[in-house]
């Protein structure tokens, strides 16, 4: 899919609802089949998350990990694996729907690769709405302080409905917001104008997609690293004090010494999680959109 009007189907679908649904299926599908990636990099992704909470080196969370034990290493496995195919469905198929909608405007009103950010952007904040208060829970098991207090998934639900809707699940929403929007609008605006590039290097179709989510989502996840360790230590704590964004984000850059390289800790392998994940995503739903078309 490369934005135009055309590979969305085209003036005659554009209102049909089995082609939006197509959309949200096959957003599902291509999330569905990169989560045994996922399955595969989470040992990773969970390096990276006590980096961005504990401020450590690689090796030193790695170590953390070791000790505590495989049993524990996969805890709070759920929650990303659930999110992985939940988020491509809506992600997707809201992006294609909008980005229908806004085709339908004035010829030239607006490029296709603004439709497609905005479009993006609009699907972003419903997955924020959505997502928050999963991502919410993951983080709370995946940070090991809590393992005593809260053992089981029940314990962190309980936890997080007796403190209120706001500073329970929907904790760090708008550093999420922020995020979530502008990653999906950069992701959708971007990755189609990529993927011409590539693809007039002679690379063959999939190539093209695998290559254009992955360079894509590389530096998105690099412009937007800052956000995530934000949400990840505003959401790791499940009880104590709650501050508000700007007091959360102060405290992080003394903790980080004031250093951006510090603070970008652990966005290497970001990198590498982005590379696998969306790369197949993106080919896998490029290439069922255009097989529907």
């Amino acid at each position: 899919m490369t934005g135009s009007a055309a590979d969305n189907g085209g003036d005659g679908g554009r209102g049909h609802p089995v082609v939006r649904f197509q959309s949200f299926l096959h957003g599902g599908t291509s999330s569905l089949l990169s989560a045994l990636p996922t399955l595969l990099v989470f040992p990773v992704y969970k390096t990276v998350f006590r980096q961005q909470i504990h401020n450590t080196p690689v090796h030193q969370a790695v170590r953390q990990l070791y000790k505590e034990g495989p049993v524990k290493l996969y805890r709070g496995v759920a929650p990303p694996l659930l999110m992985r195919t939940l988020n491509g469905t809506l992600l997707f198929g809201l992006q294609d729907t909008l980005l229908r909608q806004l085709s339908c405007s004035p010829p030239n009103a607006i490029s296709a690769s603004a439709s497609s950010a905005l479009a993006g952007f609009g699907a972003g904040l419903v997955e924020a709405a959505v997502f928050t208060p999963l991502e919410r829970v993951q983080n709370v098991l995946q940070n090991g302080q809590n393992d005593r207090q809260l053992p089981t998934l029940k314990s962190v639900l309980a936890r997080l409905r007796s403190q209120g809707r706001v500073r329970g699940y929907y904790r760090a929403f708008l550093p999420v917001t922020a995020r979530n929007t502008l990653g999906s609008s950069l992701y959708f605006g971007l990755k189609g104008p990529v993927c011409d590039v590539v693809a007039g290097q002679g690379l063959p179709p999939l190539a093209s997609s695998f290559v254009s989510g992955t360079v894509t989502s590389m530096a998105i996840s690099l412009t937007l690293y800052p956000l995530s360790v934000l949400v990840a230590n505003m959401q790791a704590q499940a009880g104590g004090e709650m501050k508000g964004v700007r007091a959360c984000w102060q405290a992080l850059w003394r903790s980080r010494q004031r250093s951006v390289v510090l603070l970008y800790r652990g966005g290497s392998l970001v990198i590498l999680r982005s590379c696998i994940t969306w790369g197949i995503t993106t080919a896998i739903y490029d290439r069922q959109q255009k097989r529907s078309n």
